[in-house]
């Protein structure tokens, strides 16, 4: 086994360990503490992202509930290369902000769109101790197609440039997003992820503004459905959801349709080194709220990804496709497996109940492109790019965090909690 196939495993389970993470949080706070600061925490509006229409309504609450000085930023929006197909981007990002509003009790964004004087008021009020405040007014009357409240107005091209620079500067490329302390949350999705820290060290009290939702459903009310699963074996975040979707289509009595797909990079499209980092940060804490191994990792693009989807016909044929996939993601996200390796993928086979003589005949098969063609171009038919994605019931969702809406959308009436979900 090469020796970065040995090293690379561990250092990311070094990376992505508890330990590190409170050592780097302690050494925030004694820094903090020995410069007499308070608790700062940056968030980045893009006044364009429904997703930050979300994130206005609870930024009040948020800033009243807790000891923190809050440094807000206004940007621009992401960088091009972090949104490979912008049209898909946004009739998803609108469509999946409504569809969480509804869960949470927020006010669902109508309208669609941002006009200069939106920015140029909430520039005006950057500076204000009650921008908060300000920016809920504004944003709510943008999102509703309101005639904006009277107040005063100030150019923003000049604060959009700095939250920009800023954001850039600190690791980040999307709007909604709150930095304290060295690490990043996204929108309300995340923010019980800082909320509790905050009140791990007593900032302050209460129960979560927004807790993550809870996946439940009344299997016995479930009408059989088709459900499409698109998934990538270098995705953590398709890793993260594989047995949780399996589970849930068991329990729904719905044919589950596995659609592998290419990663993003092997099909020609960017990814920031700033996301990358931030999906590794994020998908550590999803798995340890899950209960999901998760850290020791070793990265299959290349030659691991073609070698393991060179098997999925030999997989199906033994009725064994979805033990395969699962145990394949699970062995280079957990245990940190070399599936470029003869070792490493025999490893995967046989723990997936495959035979390895019978698997390693199948590594050259090249009709697995043909597959993985018709998956990608079926993706795009649904209106998505990326992965993990799911169709059922004509509408198509993105994320591992949202096997709630896959649920709702499979079922009739949440009553029973699955266990696993968090």
């Amino acid at each position: 086994m090469p020796f970065t196939s040995l090293v690379k495993p561990r250092l990311a389970e070094i990376i992505t360990s508890r330990g590190l993470q409170n050592a780097r949080r302690g050494l925030h706070e004694l820094g903090r503490r020995a410069r007499g600061a308070r608790h700062e925490v940056h968030y980045f509006h893009d006044a364009s992202d429904p997703y930050c229409a979300l994130t206005a309504q609870v930024l009040p609450a948020f800033e009243a509930r807790y000891d923190i000085a809050l440094r807000p930023h206004l940007i621009s929006g992401p960088p091009a290369e972090a949104v490979p197909d912008p049209k898909a981007h946004r009739e998803n990002a609108i469509k999946d902000a409504t569809r969480l509003a509804q869960k949470l009790g927020l006010d669902a964004p109508k309208a669609d769109g941002v006009t200069p004087e939106v920015n140029a008021r909430l520039a005006a009020q950057l500076g204000e101790p009650d921008f908060a405040q300000h920016l809920k007014t504004i944003s709510a009357a943008q999102w509703a197609g309101r005639d904006l409240p009277a107040g005063k107005q100030s150019d923003p091209a000049a604060a959009t440039s700095a939250g920009d620079l800023k954001l850039r500067a600190m690791g980040h490329y999307l709007g909604g997003t709150f930095y304290y302390g060295g690490e990043w949350y996204w929108g309300v999705d995340r923010l019980h992820y800082l909320e509790d820290r905050f009140q791990s060290a007593g900032l302050g009290t209460g129960p979560l503004l927004v807790p993550p939702p809870e996946l439940a459903f009344d299997s016995q009310d479930a009408t059989p459905k088709t459900l499409e699963f698109f998934f990538s074996f270098r995705s953590p975040y398709s890793y993260l959801a594989f047995d949780r979707v399996q589970h849930l289509a068991d329990q729904c009595n719905a044919e589950l349709i596995l659609r592998p797909v290419l990663p993003m990079l092997m099909r020609g499209l960017p990814v920031p080194k700033a996301k990358s980092r931030y999906i590794l940060q994020d998908c550590m804490r999803e798995a340890r709220r899950l209960g999901i191994p998760f850290g020791r990792i070793c990265d299959p693009l290349g030659s691991g990804i073609e070698r393991g989807y060179a098997l999925f016909d030999y997989a199906e044929s033994e009725g064994r496709m979805g033990a395969f996939c699962s145990t394949f993601m699970r062995s280079v996200w957990s245990v940190g497996v070399d599936a470029a390796s003869d070792k490493g993928l025999s490893q995967i086979v046989k723990a997936a109940g495959l035979n390895w003589p019978t698997a390693r005949d199948q590594l050259k098969s090249q009709t697995w492109r043909r597959r993985v063609e018709q998956n990608q171009n079926r993706l795009q038919d649904v209106g998505l790019w990326g992965v993990p994605s799911f169709h059922v019931d004509g509408q198509s969702i993105w994320g591992q965090d949202r096997l709630w809406a896959v649920a709702d959308l499979l079922g009739t009436e949440s009553k029973q909690a699955l266990p696993g979900f968090g």
